[in-house]
């Protein structure tokens, strides 16, 4: 990317840095890394339960620690005890798939999170948002499931006529779409803020004056302490899409909610 103009001004990061161009063939870097995401997700998986024991390796250790982690403090809490077996392949991968393609981010040399476009979060969702109907439907029937969900119950029944609406409003259209805008904000935000302090302080170092060149030293450690916050970040964003998956599972399952 080009961050300094013929005459020396500096060029900051803008939504252009989050369309590279085509590797070949209308191929791109995001689209690459989303194929490299789920080879090693898949990898991963594969290689920790080839040769399972009764007392793990680490590697071993590490798959069991993840899938543990999306079955019992993901799926269980938020779908139930009785209906969440089901549903744990879904989060499990959701989860990993998630985060693998947040941290590319600040992956040296990959440097890009896949989330960033809105494109695949959004692909995600075409795929999760019948999912969220069609279990409701199949547990209570169609009026059932309407009702359950448009309908809260203990609510006076004039209140309803203001009410109804805005729970068609949240649960058929505002929470499935915040959820592929929460990561992709979260991810695209992160990314250009790492794209500032970095480009900046490249431009301080090498094109400003004598003077404003230590100035490039305060930008590159800002870059590093926000690289590290971006990271925790990543791991919360790809938690936070699984857990509200899994809830919203869960609440078309539920008999009320």
């Amino acid at each position: 990317m080009t961050t300094v103009l013929a005459d020396g001004t500096f060029v900051p990061p803008s939504t252009a840095d989050f369309f590279p161009p085509a590797i070949v063939a209308g191929i791109t870097k995001p689209m690459v890394l989303l194929v490299l995401s789920v080879v090693l997700v898949a990898a991963f998986f594969l290689t920790a339960t080839r040769r399972l024991a009764i007392v793990p390796g680490r590697f071993q250790f590490a798959a069991e620690s993840v899938y543990d982690f999306g079955r019992d403090t993901i799926a269980r809490e938020q779908i139930g005890g009785k209906d969440f077996r089901p549903y744990v392949p879904l989060i499990v991968t959701l989860f990993t798939f998630i985060l693998v393609n947040n941290i590319f981010g600040i992956v040296p040399f990959i440097q890009f999170p896949t989330m960033a476009h809105t494109g695949f979060p959004l692909a995600l969702l075409v795929v999760l948002y019948p999912l969220f109907h069609v279990v409701g439907i199949r547990r209570h029937g169609l009026g059932g499931y309407l009702k359950n969900q448009l309908f809260p119950p203990g609510v006076p029944k004039p209140v309803y006529l203001m009410l109804t609406p805005i729970e068609l409003f949240l649960r058929f259209f505002m929470d499935p779409l915040s959820l592929a805008i929460r990561v992709f904000a979260a991810m695209f935000a992160g990314h250009l803020i790492l794209l500032v302090f970095t480009l900046g302080g490249e431009f301080l170092l090498l094109e400003a004056g004598a003077a404003l060149k230590p100035v490039s030293l305060l930008a590159f450690a800002f870059a590093v302490a926000m690289t590290f916050l971006e990271a925790l970040v990543q791991v919360l964003q790809a938690y936070i899409f699984a857990l509200l998956t899994a809830n919203y599972i869960g609440r078309a399952l539920a008999a009320d909610h």
